[in-house]
């Protein structure tokens, strides 16, 4: 094993360990891991040291973890952001909405990366989704979401599957087929929940929900699952099927399977970072502490900041801007990322929120025009300020975003480009569409498609690529700041 080999293996050891201890506490040297990962990826990291020299911050240059230099995230989705050697990934998943049309957002882990990513799902999902579960006790699943026979390199997929194997019982199933939502197999398990009186748990994409519950409603069917039975969502709503808040959300799991709102639990996922972040409604009830507004509890491995869109400075609770995460479980790629979700801190920077996705739009900051949510979710009067910003930088100004030769771009329009992926969310709405609209079976099979060529490529080809790549050609916000064009 070289050095660098023996220091990631280190460092992944302690941070295991770090994991292991749970999600309460604190990590007093939090700092001190930074540092050493920040030194490890420049060494190991071309791209992100590229960037780092780009910036005039090198390790020894800063000694907070603060400081240590944010990657926009769709550096993911032009280039190859690996702290290890390529031939040694074992594990490869595909992100979507990238703005380059020649080349998906791919994500790679290495064995070490593959053991942090699965440890961390197993201890949030226990600690925020089944936190009355007793060491080793399983619930059936009812998983409405693509399994990753269907789709081997959707996050989501391999997501779910963990914890199947992690929290599931033998009879636990995936219920979102390429034709849509096994209605036969779903209404059965529930009615056998009903029947036995032994709870289930429902855990899947917004949108499939919402599209169950609509047409439990114009059928006027319902449910009523024994006590213990909660629902996880995940993925966002895009409006595909109509207005939904997140209260209009909670009111219909209530209704349809009268679930209440406290054993609702909702995820926020990145591919670009190890650690999804579950909100604390489940976990609050189960330790009987006293009701609040939904906040994700950040674990004591991961810093969450909300960054300002116009300066990106870090901004005080409650402020809405970038969420950025800093995420000791991200050892194979990058340990700091700044994401396109709008949100704010709470509890002093203890706890997050995310009110929706930026994009840039006639130069200023807004959400995307199908994720306006109201209530719980988000708050127009928030968005209202937000599009007052006209000054909007990823660390430079938006010199791309003023070039009259570049049209303004959208997620949405990015991903119906020829060549381009569509992300978890927009798949899960084309596969619940696809028997009555051909367009969006066209692009169900598409993406699908992609998802088995990324998990089918042979890992060579990914390094022929790494090695043609240059930071001059960054389309992602380094030089050129087409990322904030494409936000």
């Amino acid at each position: 094993m070289s050095t660098n080999e023996s220091i990631r293996h280190q460092l992944t050891e302690e941070i295991l360990g770090i994991i292991a201890s749970g999600v309460d506490g604190e990590l007093p040297t939090f700092n001190d891991y930074c540092m050493r990962l920040f030194a490890m990826q420049y060494e190991n990291n071309g791209i992100f040291r590229e960037f780092c020299d780009l910036k005039k911050v090198r390790p020894g240059d800063v000694s907070r973890w603060e400081d240590v230099p944010m990657v926009y995230n769709d550096v993911f989705k032009t280039h190859l952001v690996t702290s290890f050697p390529l031939e040694k990934a074992i594990m490869a998943n595909l992100t979507g909405g990238t703005t380059s049309l020649t080349q998906r957002g791919r994500i790679f882990r290495d064995e070490d990366g593959k053991r942090l990513v699965f440890a961390i799902n197993r201890m949030m999902t226990g600690a925020y989704l089944f936190p009355d579960f007793e060491e080793g006790k399983r619930c059936r699943m009812l998983i409405l979401a693509p399994s990753p026979q269907l789709a081997p390199s959707m996050g989501m997929a391999v997501g779910m599957e963990q914890t199947r194997l992690a929290f599931g019982t033998p009879d636990s199933m995936f219920l979102l087929g390429k034709s849509g939502i096994d209605i036969t197999s779903l209404l059965k398990a529930l009615r056998e929940s009903e029947a036995s009186g032994v709870p289930v748990a429902l855990i899947g994409a917004t949108a499939a929900f919402v599209y169950f519950f609509q047409a439990c409603r114009r059928k006027k069917m319902a449910f009523r699952l024994p006590p213990g039975s909660r629902v996880c969502d995940g993925g966002g709503y895009r409006g595909r099927f109509g207005v939904v808040t997140r209260d209009d959300y909670y009111a219909m799991v209530e209704e349809i399977l009268d679930v209440p709102e406290s054993h609702c639990v909702n995820v926020l996922g990145e591919a670009e970072t190890a650690t999804n972040l579950f909100d604390d409604s489940l976990r609050r009830h189960v330790k009987g502490l006293p009701l609040r507004k939904r906040t994700r509890p950040i674990p004591p491995w991961v810093r969450v900041r909300a960054m300002s869109v116009d300066d990106l400075r870090p901004l005080p609770d409650g402020e809405v801007g970038l969420l950025a995460h800093w995420d000791l479980g991200n050892i194979p790629m990058v340990l700091s990322v700044i994401t396109d979700n709008l949100g704010y801190t709470t509890d002093n920077g203890a706890g997050c929120e995310m009110v929706g996705r930026a994009k840039i739009e006639n130069g200023k900051v807004s959400p995307l025009p199908d994720e306006r949510p109201v209530g719980p979710m988000g708050d127009s009067a928030i968005f209202r300020m937000l599009e007052t910003y006209t000054n909007f930088s990823i660390e430079f100004k938006m010199r791309m975003a003023k070039d009259p030769k570049v049209a303004p771009s959208v997620r949405e329009e990015i991903e119906a480009r020829p060549g381009s992926v569509a992300s978890c969310p927009q798949v899960v709405d084309e596969i619940l569409v696809a028997q009555q609209d051909a367009e969006a079976a066209k692009l169900r099979d598409e993406s699908l498609n992609a998802f088995r060529d990324q998990a089918e490529r042979p890992l060579e080809w990914y390094t022929a690529q790494a090695d043609k790549q240059e930071l001059a050609d960054h389309p992602a916000g380094l030089q050129s700041e087409r990322s904030s064009k494409s936000r």
